[in-house]
C-alpha cells in the first residue's frame, strides 16, 4: 500500500514537472520576445520533447523488462522459479542448494558465501507474497544455522509482510530487485565474455 502511494506520489511530481514543461517555455519565450507565434512555436517543441522523453522512458522500461526475462520466470511453476534462482545465486559466488521439494522447514534454497548460511524462501506469485513466507523462512534459520534470511519474488509484498521482515532482519527481494539482480548478473556475463 505505501509502495503504490509513493508510487502514485512519483506520478504526480513527473507530471506536473511536464506541465511546467509545457506551459513554462510560452510564458518565457514571450515575455522576452513580445511574439506570440515563437511562444506557440517554443510550446510545440516543450510538447515534442516530453512526447519523446515519455516514449524513450516506455521503450527503456520495456526493454529493461524483455532484457531481464521476467515474463519467462512469471510462466514457471514453483520448483522452477527454486532451480532458476539456484543458478542466479551461484552466479554471484553464491554455493547454491536447492533444498527437497517438501519438508524444507521454510527453505527453498541454502546459500553459502564467505562462510554465511543464508536460507532462501522462493515465492513465484502473481499476487503480493503475505507475511506467512517470512514467518517461514525466519522459522528456518534456527533449523539451517543460518545467519541470515531473504525472501524473493517475481511479485511484491504485502505491507504486513514489509513490517515483520522489518522487525525481524528478514531481507525481501521483490520484483524490481530480481529485475535489477538478473540485468546485473547479465551484464557481468556478457562483460566476462568479451574480455575472453
Amino acid at each position: 500500500m505505501a509502495r503504490r502511494r509513493r508510487r502514485k506520489q512519483k506520478n504526480s511530481i513527473e507530471e506536473a514537472i511536464a506541465g511546467i514543461a509545457l506551459i513554462a517555455p510560452f510564458f518565457f519565450i514571450y515575455s522576452v520576445t513580445g511574439s506570440m507565434g515563437a511562444s506557440v512555436f517554443a510550446s510545440f517543441v516543450a510538447v515534442a520533447m516530453v512526447i519523446a522523453f515519455i516514449f524513450y522512458r516506455q521503450l527503456a522500461a520495456a526493454t529493461r523488462l524483455r532484457n531481464s526475462g521476467i515474463a519467462e520466470i512469471d510462466k514457471m511453476d514453483g520448483r522452477q522459479f527454486e532451480k532458476y534462482l539456484g543458478l542466479l545465486f551461484s552466479a554471484q559466488g553464491y554455493k547454491a542448494e536447492v533444498t527437497q521439494a517438501s519438508g524444507d522447514y521454510g527453505a527453498d534454497l541454502v546459500l553459502t558465501k564467505n562462510g554465511q548460511r543464508i536460507v532462501v524462501q522462493a515465492k513465484r506469485y502473481s499476487k503480493n507474497v503475505g507475511l506467512k513466507a517470512v514467518q517461514e523462512v525466519y522459522g528456518a534459520v534456527a533449523h539451517y544455522r543460518a545467519s541470515s534470511a531473504w525472501v524473493v519474488t517475481n511479485s511484491d509484498y504485502t505491507e504486513q509482510a514489509y513490517r515483520l521482515a522489518r522487525s525481524n532482519n528478514v531481507r525481501l527481494i521483490n520484483r524490481e530487485q530480481l529485475i535489477e539482480m538478473i540485468l546485473q548478473v547479465k551484464q557481468r556475463n556478457s562483460a566476462t565474455k568479451k574480455a575472453g
